[in-house]
Order: structure tokens, then sequence, then C-alpha cells
């Protein structure tokens, strides 16, 4: 059975061979809009209410976190985590709290019931805005290219927005259980950012986790769409595999999540090439680096603030890439391309790369999808990606491009 607790710490990893049947699931069952629900292959969580908000001021974020959680406990909360989301921008306020009450089970993915169907969604009359329009992302992404041959850069993540608008109230508890049951072993969120809003989505990217003194990420980049023909999918999966200019991507992203992590690891761990990894619509390179923590005060936090923006969702060198993602782009990402996740009171904790998601507003949802432009991109095939990209919420509220 799941608990009603304050504490989301120390929760015994699942036993395959004897699944807690309706621990993880009842959590995504109870799940309402202005909760907090979180899903990642370590733990299920569902937190409630406010006990404390993370304020935003000029203090470094790790430090005003640390700060309330310490404030937490001296209040007598016992066992504190925050959990929430972080905007891309980092001077931006992110929406991290201690909940009141935080409900913790096993991972979806040990739930046996989490293999039950979904119902498919309901017909709705969507309208559907794309910002900007696909032939204007393509001769952004053909000007961040011609730039790059300059020597201006090396590489730009560039997103588009696709905007959703509804006839009738979204019903973001059916949104939340398409997306878990669709890819139950990813990172599942439904994360309030404002009065009436919520980030919900599914991403299959590890920022970086710390349990103790061990550290892991996972970064990603280089993908192509999965196909329903068997054949045709695996030809794909191999067909990535060798693609030097998705390898040369994916080496820029590891680097720099190497470079970027060394500084606070004794040891660390970077494998040479790049494996596979799925979702339910894509194929992305993936390399996982796990190291041991030099000093046992840094949190999970303080190294996902050193790590973000990585060169997957952001570009390199970083700096040049935010000017050019500011000047490319006619909307704000917001929490997108961020970071979401929790993290106590001890530093434990996981924080996820904020993609495959929507921002929800009453009967607006506004979709976002990127990808990595270098220096060997073609506008049609990035605009495709994206376009793939878009599929795992498209297909979680019953919309077709």
């Amino acid at each position: 059975m799941s608990t009603t607790s304050q504490v989301a710490t120390s929760l015994p990893p699942a036993d395959p061979a004897h699944p807690v049947i309706g621990a993880a699931t009842s959590l995504l069952d109870a799940y309402t809009p202005g909760a907090r629900f979180l899903a990642t292959p370590g733990r299920t969580l569902l937190a409630q209410g406010d006990a404390r908000q993370v304020p935003h001021d000029e203090r470094p974020l790790d430090e005003r976190v640390r700060a309330t959680l310490a404030e937490a406990g001296a209040a007598g909360q016992e066992s504190p985590v925050v959990i929430g989301a972080i905007p891309f921008d980092h001077e931006a306020p992110a929406a991290l709290s201690v909940p009141t009450a935080l409900r913790t089970a096993p991972p979806l993915a040990s739930d046996p019931l989490i293999a039950l169907p979904v119902g498919v969604p309901d017909s709705t009359d969507w309208r559907i805005r794309p910002v900007p329009e696909p032939e204007v992302y393509g001769a952004g992404v053909a000007s961040a290219v011609e730039r790059m041959w300059r020597g201006e850069f090396s590489k730009v993540v560039l997103a588009r927005t696709l905007e959703l608008t509804s006839p009738a109230p979204l019903d973001l508890p059916a949104m939340l259980q398409r997306l878990a049951r669709r890819d139950p072993v990813g990172y599942t969120f439904a994360l309030p950012t404002g009065p009436g809003r919520t980030l919900i989505g599914a991403s299959p990217e590890l920022l970086v986790s710390r349990k103790g003194n061990q550290v892991t990420a996972n970064p990603l980049a280089g993908s192509t769409p999965r196909s329903t023909d068997l054949a045709e999918d695996v030809r794909r999966a191999a067909t990535l595999l060798q693609s030097a200019k998705d390898l040369h991507e994916h080496a820029v992203v590891v680097d720099a999540v190497h470079q970027a992590l060394a500084p606070h690891c004794k040891r660390l761990t970077v494998p040479a090439r790049p494996t596979l990894i799925r979702t339910a619509t894509m194929w992305h390179l993936s390399t996982t680096v796990t190291g041991t923590l030099a000093a046992p005060d840094t949190s999970a936090l303080a190294l996902a603030c050193a790590l973000h923006p990585t060169p997957a969702v952001c570009g390199t060198p970083t700096m040049t890439a935010r000017r050019v993602i500011a000047e490319t782009e006619p909307f704000d990402r917001g929490f997108f391309t961020g970071v979401v996740g929790w993290g106590n009171a001890h530093g434990d904790g996981e924080w996820v790369v904020t993609i495959r998601c929507a921002e929800a507003e009453e009967r607006t949802l506004r979709l976002y999808a990127g990808a990595g432009v270098v220096s060997a991109s073609e506008p049609e095939a990035e605009t495709a990606e994206t376009a793939a990209k878009f599929r795992t919420f498209l297909g979680a509220v019953g919309a077709e491009l």
C-alpha cells in the first residue's frame, strides 16, 4: 500500500518478483489538478498542499532550497522534501515547494496494474495553431546552420510549439493516465507552475540523481522516430547508432556533462559509446554517466544547477546558444527544457529534463518540441523530428497534426 507521510526518501527498490499490486497506480488514480505528481524509475510521488514555497531572490537556487528545507525541519516537519519545476531561464522564478502531505510508492513499472488498458481520448474538436509555422521554423534552422558554417557557434537547440484549444475544460487526470501508462519506465509529471497552470508531460531524460554519495546522469542527444513496422523500427535504430551527425551531437552533450560533473566527483565513469533507449514514439542515443561525490554535502540539486542547461536542450557555447534561441524562437520557453524533480534535506534527489511536455491552462495546451541543430542539420529533417516528438502528447489528448 502507499503511505501518507512527509518522506520521499529511503524508499526500498521494487522487487519484480514480489510486486506491490496497486501501490503506484493508486497514486496515479488519486491525482487531481493542483496536486504534484512525479513518477520516476525509482519511485512514485503524490504531494498535496504547500507547507512552504521556495522563495525567489538573489541567492543561488540550491541555497534557497536548502534553507527552505531547514526551516521546514525546524518547524517540526519530519523529513521534508521539496518537489516541483525549474524554468529554462535560470533567472526566472522556480515553482518549488515543500508539500503539506506526501504519499510515496514504488515505481509505476513495478505495479502490474499499470499494464491495464487506458481508455482512448474523448473526441475533441481541437483547434491547433503552430507557433511558429513549420516553414518559419525550418527557415530558423537554415539560418542557424549558416551561422555555424561561419564559425559563430557549434550547436543550438531550436524549439517550436503547438497551441491546442479545446471547446471543453481540459481533463488533466485522463491525460496523465495516458502519458504514464504509455511509458511507465520513464519520468511522468504533473506539477502546478502558477494559478490555474499545470506543467504535464513524460520525459525520457534524467539530468542527474544522487543517492548517498552515488551520482547518475543520463544525457540523451541524437534521435529518430519509431516505426510501427518492426523491421523498419529496427533499421532506424541501427541507423541512428551509426549516424555520424547524431553521434557527434551526442558526444558534445556527454562531454559537457563530464566537464560539469568532474569538479564534484572523485570518480566518474563515462562509457566510450552510447547505447539506445526507446520511448513509445522515439529512439534516442543514451549514455549513462556514473560517479562518486567528492564532498558529501553536494546536493542533487546543486549538481543539476551545475549541469543545466546541457547542450542537449540549449547548445554550445551556452551563452551564444541562449542568445540564438532568444533571437529565433517567437515565444518564452517557460518551464520547457527546464528541470522537474524532488530533493530532500540530505541532498538526495532526482532531477529530470523537462521535455515531451505541455503547459495546461483552462482550455488551452501549449505543446513544446525541440531539435538539436548542428552544421550537418537539414531544415526538413529537424522539422520532422519535432513533429515526431509532439506525438507523445498528441496521442494523450487525441489530437493529430
